[in-house]
């Protein structure tokens, strides 16, 4: 017989440990809440089993879980681990596997394909891997990058986005219910300094939550910056967009020849965020100028700093021309989009000339959809996450 009673267990209110007998412990925090615990030692090393609550799992039930834990460890079980395979919600590392079975089809950058399980297996399995998708939370993940953040920043970023891909799978799955908490780590993180020697590009995870920044007030240069992102077009094509290049019942932005670093005219469909965008400069439409953006002198277009410098006053280490790798790399890690859509979507020209030739037209119908889920994600994403 142990040294507690149904009656005493419920009479317990001071907070402390109650001794049960044989390891297990019944536990008052100083709010008053109450839970079982195991205590266990195996080859010198002393560990505390949670037993779940007091209030649901009663004196006997406890008993016979203290039991089974006992048991577990001495024949060499981890018994936290076996109550998550009884449960049957994978480690972190496990999911990270059928995320990346699932994925890599997908993937046609071999380079990419190649690196992503890799850097997880290098930086996130060491501390992430062996527990559960349900209970990683966002100081694991943070933990899991710090020591290259200032380092390897790139790095750390894409392993982090890689992470909340694999969370964001488990809640698809049914394994958790809360995404990880990105807006929070961000802020805990050390500020990482631009080296300015490439543009940089902010992590797409990180997207959402700078877009709606932008939205906390309209001026000209913000609006230009916001369709910048939702286009993922360049600074220069977006200073010189006039609304004669706009057709807003078609959602068509046609960019003539001259003003396309190809030189080859370019249609971009304007996704709904985008439009939203646009007919919020409508209203700021002036009759000296058709330019969508107009700068403050004479009509002229806003000059390039001005978006560089909204960039800068917001202490983001990302330059305008870097929202265009965020919108790529989203494609490639986030959605099954073709590639070869995305570099159209960039205006670059598809790199294998057997395979653009089969590809003459511009693909309109599908880089619509693409521009569509990429614009929903920059504005819908941070609402999901409640905006942390």
């Amino acid at each position: 017989m142990g040294k507690l009673s149904a009656s005493s267990v419920k009479a317990a209110k001071e907070p402390g440990r109650y001794g049960d007998g044989d390891g297990l412990y019944l536990v008052i925090s100083p709010r008053g809440g109450k839970s079982w615990v195991c205590r266990v030692q195996k080859d010198g090393k002393r560990r505390d089993v949670g037993l779940g609550s007091a209030k649901k799992v009663s004196l006997a039930l406890a008993r016979e879980r203290a039991t089974k834990v006992r048991t577990q460890v001495e024949v060499g079980l981890d018994p936290v681990a076996e109550r998550r395979k009884e449960a049957g919600i994978p480690t972190f590392k496990e999911a990270a596997a059928l995320v990346f079975a699932e994925h890599k089809a997908s993937w046609r950058n071999q380079k990419h394909r190649a690196q992503w399980l890799s850097t997880l297996e290098t930086y996130a399995f060491p501390m992430l891997g062996d527990l559960s998708v349900a209970v990683i939370d966002g100081h694991h993940v943070r933990d899991a990058v710090i020591s290259i953040w200032l380092e390897k920043p790139e790095t750390a970023r894409r392993v982090r986005q890689r992470i909340n891909t694999v969370i964001d799978w488990a809640i698809g799955k049914g394994y958790r219910t809360t995404p990880l908490p990105i807006a929070a780590m961000n802020k805990s993180m050390p500020k990482v300094k631009a080296k300015g020697v490439h543009h940089t590009a902010m992590p797409y995870a990180d997207v959402p939550a700078f877009v709606a920044k932008l939205n906390e007030r309209d001026t000209m240069g913000r609006l230009a910056l916001e369709t910048l992102i939702l286009t993922a077009t360049r600074s220069g094509e977006i200073r010189g967009a006039t609304w004669g290049e706009i057709d807003l019942d078609n959602a068509l932005w046609t960019i003539p020849a001259e003003r396309m670093k190809a030189g080859k005219e370019h249609v971009v469909p304007l996704s709904s965020a985008a439009l939203d965008v646009i007919r919020r400069a409508l209203g700021y439409r002036e009759a000296r100028s058709e330019l969508v953006f107009p700068g403050q002198r004479g009509g002229k277009p806003l000059s390039d700093m001005t978006l560089t410098k909204i960039c800068r006053d917001m202490e983001v280490p990302a330059v305008p021309h870097g929202f265009r790798s965020s919108f790529r790399d989203w494609v490639a890690e986030e959605t099954d989009f073709d590639g070869d859509i995305a570099e159209m979507a960039l205006a670059h020209a598809i790199g294998n000339k057997v395979e653009a030739a089969y590809r003459r037209g511009n693909l309109l119908e599908k880089r619509k959809a693409l521009m569509e889920a990429w614009g929903q994600y920059c504005v819908t994403s941070q609402k999901r996450e409640g905006r942390d």
